[in-house]
């Protein structure tokens, strides 16, 4: 069996992923989304796009690695204040993640990497992904670095020619631009509007909620986002994951 152009496993039939792991596919990339308020510009699944365009990426990359679905909902409690979102406790968002690499770990994949696009959902993915790593023989890798995948974004930012740095990140001008080159059709760019500029508490966010801190939902400015920018981003942060797994891989090969 000729092996599958697509690197989605959801696109695929269970035959092909067979053939797929047969032939040296041992890694598997699962993102961990949320359906949350980016705003009036944005759609409520924004952080899942922004976890399949990164899975996919870092799957292609890789060149012998599958992208799992995108998990979602995620924990976004401090947005329920904003109709439509939809959250789940950080124990059940715990448990799916664990089922998840249990099933890919049984079906024979020997890394798993888990890559959250939601700030609600790093605490949760990194203090899971130790224990699952205990209960499977699959090395689970985490890229769950929350300032430094913000800080990514802004250099995405940055290697586009937008100067403009966010310090918390959320609905402003990097996530906008990520849609803008996922599908700018989804950003409706007659409701683009500031969102509140400058530092604050991520720990405020998080026990008071957004509304504390924002009317609109958003963070920054997205009317300085781009497609380019998009773009631009999302290189930044395959590039640098990409890296990271390759490193731990190796580290792993090394050591049996």
């Amino acid at each position: 069996m000729s092996s599958p152009e697509s690197v989605l496993l959801e696109e695929l039939t269970w035959p092909e992923v067979e053939s797929a792991l047969e032939s040296g596919t041992r890694t598997a990339v699962v993102a961990v989304g949320s359906v949350e308020q980016h705003g009036p510009h944005l759609p409520l699944i924004m952080d899942t796009l922004d976890g399949d365009e990164l899975a996919r990426r870092i799957a292609e990359r890789l060149g012998d690695a599958l992208a799992a679905p995108t998990i979602r909902p995620g924990c976004s409690g401090h947005h329920m204040e904003f109709p439509g979102t939809i959250t789940v406790p950080p124990e059940t968002l715990m448990d799916l993640v664990r089922a998840y690499c249990r099933s890919l770990d049984e079906h024979g994949f020997e890394h798993l990497v888990l890559v959250p696009t939601h700030g609600g959902n790093f605490a949760p993915v990194n203090a899971v992904a130790p224990e699952i790593a205990r209960e499977i023989d699959a090395n689970v890798v985490v890229l769950g670095d929350l300032d430094e995948h913000m800080e990514l974004l802004n250099e995405g930012l940055r290697e586009a020619g937008v100067e403009y740095e966010e310090p918390v990140i959320h609905a402003g001008a990097a996530e906008t631009a990520i849609v803008m080159a996922v599908d700018e059709d989804l950003v409706r760019t007659d409701e683009l509007a500031v969102g509140h500029e400058g530092d604050l508490s991520t720990a405020r966010l998080l026990s008071e909620g957004f509304e504390s801190i924002t009317e609109n939902g958003v963070l920054g400015d997205p009317r300085k986002a781009t497609p380019e920018a998009g773009e631009a981003i999302l290189e930044t942060v395959t590039a640098a994951y990409v890296e990271q797994v390759e490193a731990e891989r190796e580290a792993v090969d090394g050591a049996e």
